[in-house]
């Protein structure tokens, strides 16, 4: 048990490795799976600035771009682990805009990937990257999960 005095990074304990390994693998591969979403429209960005849904009213081409820095951008810092809780956020924001409200009057199929993708972010968010991420070179485990009281279940 640690002091009531002691920061908060020195009473972190390092993740378990099966549990980093476990986030290695949920930050890679829901990035990878997302980047294929975000190239695809980086690809076809001109035929899609044009049409693509604005729901927040920022304008289409806007819109756009801000759905590639997300699926683009997000994803690579989350592949590094670097900024991951932060990173996850825009990721996180991009599924329920696209999951409640451009497909709020659709279909559970259509809405469906939406919410698999934000509840993986939200994980994210919350857990932290794990062991190997940049994060911990740079700023010394405070992404680490946080430890769980002695008496916790």
């Amino acid at each position: 048990m640690s002091h009531p005095t002691e920061s908060s990074h020195a009473s972190r304990e390092e993740a378990p490795l099966p549990m980093s390994i476990g986030l290695l693998l949920l930050r890679v591969g829901i990035s990878v799976l997302m980047l294929v979403h975000g190239i695809a429209k980086v690809k076809g960005f001109s035929e899609m600035s044009e049409g693509f849904p604005d729901p927040l009213g920022m304008g289409h081409q806007t819109s756009l771009i801000m759905a590639i820095a997300s699926e683009v951008g997000c994803s690579l810092l989350l592949i590094a682990g670097l900024f991951t809780r932060l990173a996850a956020l825009p990721l996180a924001f991009t599924m329920v805009v696209a999951a409640f409200v451009v497909h709020a009057d659709d279909p559970w199929q259509k809405k469906e990937l939406a919410i698999v993708y934000l509840l993986v972010y939200a994980s994210i968010a919350l857990l932290g990257p794990g062991r190997f991420a940049l994060d911990r070179l740079f700023f010394g485990g405070n992404s680490e999960p946080a430890n769980q009281p002695e008496n916790a279940t």
